[in-house]
């Protein structure tokens, strides 16, 4: 059983690996929505593997023997949660972002950013934008 979950496993992160390194946004959205699902397999594998007793313990113990962890399943049911709502988020970004542009290459996307001397953007950092630190002068080490 656990050679089966961790070809899954494995299966999965490949598959959300080639998606998310892919040129298409769409594809790669997928792709991360995969890589997610494989980390859920993983929190799942954590715990106990097949069927076993409630996660109850019995009047008078205080261990419990045979029954699954419920912790990795609490995990696994909140970043599954999480996940759907990133992925949705995401889903809407990517929508609003291929409506604005027309184009859905990741490529073409990167070729879309405004020059380094566009007026609009932040000048870069240089001379007159270093920040001052306390020590820095004329006695500190390095320095002249």
């Amino acid at each position: 059983m656990i050679w089966l979950l961790a070809v899954t496993v494995w299966v999965t992160v490949s598959a959300g690996a080639y998606l998310a390194l892919s040129r298409d946004v769409f594809r790669c959205l997928l792709g991360l929505a995969i890589l997610g699902a494989a980390a859920n397999l993983v929190l799942f594998a954590a715990g106990r593997i097949g069927p076993a007793g409630p996660a109850v313990v019995p009047l008078g113990e205080t261990v419990l023997q045979s029954s699954a962890n419920p912790l990795p399943q609490a995990l696994v049911l909140t970043a599954i949660v999480i996940g759907f709502a990133l992925v949705c988020f995401a889903l809407a970004l990517v929508l609003r972002l291929v409506q604005r542009t027309e184009v859905d290459d990741a490529l073409a996307l990167r070729l879309a950013e405004p020059v380094p001397t566009d007026p609009v953007k932040p000048p870069p950092s240089g001379q007159g934008h270093d920040p001052v630190w306390p020590g820095d002068g004329p006695g500190r080490v390095g320095q002249p």
